[in-house]
């Protein structure tokens, strides 16, 4: 976190007038929450990194982008664009992945240092509406959104195991075709049926449309998004919100849209997988929380709760013999029942890893857990490494494939804009090719 705030104070010396660092807000322990703008048009575009605590990949990937705005004046004076980069919406959140951020990158080091704060402490949600939002970082975010009023939001995100896709709250026809060529020009599979968007409309290969927020239950809310949040906020300005998902391991698999075999028997095995692991860990914790005490622990108990409430009504809605038949599963293709198989698996391992977290910050192990622990986080990352096949991308990859579909997006955003306004803005190549050389990893 502090180099990052480091490197875009660098870049704003030698950037001179034309980039500007400024606190928009602080978060919820006094940390400062940057913001970077590049350029001074009069069309704004922002772009949001860090929103999970866990997915650090956007913090490299605005400072990519600002390297080249700086470097090309075609995306600012030339496009009469402004480009705001903040540099991390949850710092808080960001420092207690600091454990696992200067490598090696291996699965059970990740889950073991994992962190990601409960539902309710997420600063994109707002799960009781804008005028209620009680996170100093959301109230920041949302005074940020109303003062530029932004024509494009971008949201980068982080997928830990599956494949790369992109989330909109409207269509940018042209914008998967240009996902497509960013993932394979960078040897990263995309994900043709994340199972957060199950039942969302697909714009194309790998791109979905984000529903219109609507009141739901908090389960619902922790595992469908389609609830109020600073994605929707700001389209009472007219802006267009993409979420850019880059996985840190991809699974080639999550690309795979061909029919399955046995359609149903890998849901079984899904749901029956996942009602297991989660009374397995319902025991575990069962045993742990009574040793547990102070707001170190309560932040850590949190996650662990959420992702304890979901099981249940995921497991049942993916299982044949137990889905709502007023609500049928879709058309499943083989990447979808990839992407089931790692959330089911992904549930279940972050919740073992932040149990892991509790008891060795208490200090003692009193409950005698560690060494299962130990064991089933072991197990469920090989199932990861040896069944899905899970590879590590390195994060100069990661970084170049969020920038290209931010590029990409700012393009055809702006088109379709200009288009509506009958003027012209962007360039025809723009987001096809990179402007600098990629950094090395």
């Amino acid at each position: 976190m502090d180099e990052l705030a480091a490197r875009a104070a660098a870049l704003a010396v030698r950037g001179s007038g034309d980039v500007r660092l400024r606190r928009v807000g602080v978060s919820r322990a006094g940390s400062p929450l940057w913001l970077l703008s590049v350029g001074r048009g009069a069309r704004q575009v922002l772009v949001v990194a860090g929103p999970h605590a866990n997915e650090p990949v956007g913090g490299a990937t605005v400072l990519r982008l600002a390297e080249r705005v700086l470097a090309d004046p075609r995306l600012t004076v030339g496009a009469d664009a402004t480009w705001n980069l903040l540099l991390c919406l949850d710092p808080d959140g960001l420092r207690r992945n600091e454990g696992w951020l200067t490598g090696p990158y291996s699965l059970g080091r990740y889950f073991r240092r994992f962190f990601r704060p409960g539902f309710l402490e997420q600063p994109e949600w707002l799960p009781d509406g804008a005028a209620a939002a009680a996170l100093p970082e959301t109230r920041a975010l949302l005074r940020l959104q109303d003062e530029l009023k932004p024509f494009l939001q971008c949201s980068l995100h982080g997928v830990d195991v599956g494949g790369a896709f992109v989330e909109l709250t409207r269509d940018l026809p042209g914008l998967s075709r240009r996902v497509a060529h960013a993932a394979a020009r960078l040897g990263i599979p995309r994900e043709l049926g994340p199972y957060d968007t199950l039942y969302w409309p697909r714009l194309g290969p790998a791109v979905y449309r984000i529903p219109p927020p609507r009141p739901r239950d908090r389960a619902a809310a922790i595992t469908e998004a389609a609830v109020e949040s600073t994605w929707y906020h700001p389209h009472r300005h007219g802006t267009l919100t993409a979420v850019v998902e880059a996985p840190m391991w991809g699974v080639a698999a999550a690309e795979d849209d061909s029919p399955p075999a046995d359609r149903d028997a890998v849901l079984r095995a899904v749901s029956s997988a996942l009602r297991r692991d989660a009374q397995l860990l319902e025991r575990i914790l069962a045993r742990v929380r009574p040793h547990l005490a102070g707001p170190d622990a309560a932040r850590l108990l949190a996650p662990v709760d959420d992702y304890l409430l979901v099981c249940p009504g995921l497991a049942d809605a993916w299982d044949p013999a137990t889905a709502d038949p007023a609500r049928p599963l879709p058309v499943l293709s083989t990447a979808h029942l990839t992407a089931l198989r790692i959330a089911g698996r992904r549930i279940a391992v972050r919740t073992a890893g932040l149990l892991h977290q509790l008891v060795v910050g208490a200090g003692r192990d009193p409950a005698g857990v560690l060494p299962e622990l130990d064991g089933l986080i072991d197990a469920w990352c090989a199932g990861y490494e040896e069944e899905c096949r899970a590879r590590w991308i390195p994060v100069a990859r990661q970084a170049e494939y969020q920038a290209r579909v931010v590029f990409a997006a700012f393009e055809l955003a702006g088109r379709r804009a200009a288009e509506h306004a009958g003027a012209r803005s962007g360039e025809p190549d723009w987001g096809t090719q990179p402007v600098v050389p990629m950094h090395r990893e």
